[in-house]
């Protein structure tokens, strides 16, 4: 017989969470200290090293290191070029974070900007929901919304780098990708690789939405 889960204490029901579970990071973490003790913990976490290990190859305490770990101090630009060479990087690694520019687009209801693509029939619309340029990631994303309301005689693939996530919301496709045709309804999702020919072949319910999400390297 299953065993039942212990009751909450009456004296804890309603009790406050000591904790903020929609907090993203506190006021100190946006003072440069601890952003360079943060990165500085994590190179060398990532070497394996510990904080003695670190101490004994650079010279310093393992106090003073703790305290650059913790953002308790201003390391000088001198101790910072012995902590970037024991850890086998470059110094402006440090900073890294503290300097991202970290962007967002928020596009509202039937504000996305409609383009057109190769291939782009009457009745078949393409709105770009957003944009973010060149960031440290190295990865470009376009998401779509595609409206597809009337037939056309032929639809022609698409071939492209990178990868696709399509999510279909309303009516049914006969999506084709390479020698695979998938029927795709409400709540599907397909995701490939786009260089393969890929495009809606059978439209079995119109109109037809679905987001497209492509996702490829700057460089392409």
């Amino acid at each position: 017989m299953p065993q039942s889960l212990p009751s909450i204490p009456q004296k804890d029901r309603g009790a406050k969470l000591s904790q903020d579970p929609h907090l993203v990071r506190d006021e100190r973490e946006k003072v440069l200290e601890v952003a360079i003790g943060r990165e500085v913990r994590g190179y060398r976490r990532q070497k394996g090293m510990t904080v003695s290990d670190l101490a004994q190859v650079t010279g310093l305490s393992i106090g003073m290191l703790s305290k650059i770990e913790n953002g308790n101090t201003s390391p000088s630009l001198t101790t910072l070029q012995t902590l970037a060479h024991a850890l086998s990087v470059p110094l402006t690694a440090f900073f890294r974070r503290f300097e991202e520019h970290r962007e967002a687009v928020h596009t509202k209801a039937g504000e996305g900007v409609e383009i057109e693509r190769a291939g782009t029939r009457a009745g078949h619309q393409y709105n770009l929901l957003g944009h973010i340029g060149a960031n440290a990631s190295g990865v470009m994303v376009e998401p779509y919304l595609i409206t597809l309301s009337t037939e056309s005689d032929i639809f022609p693939t698409f071939q492209h780098g990178g990868i696709e996530t399509i999510y279909m919301l309303e009516g049914e496709l006969g999506y084709r990708h390479s020698d695979q045709l998938y029927h795709l309804c409400p709540g599907d999702t397909l995701f490939f690789d786009a260089d393969a020919p890929h495009g809606p072949e059978i439209l079995k319910k119109l109109p037809a939405r679905y987001l497209s999400i492509i996702t490829y390297p700057q460089n392409t």
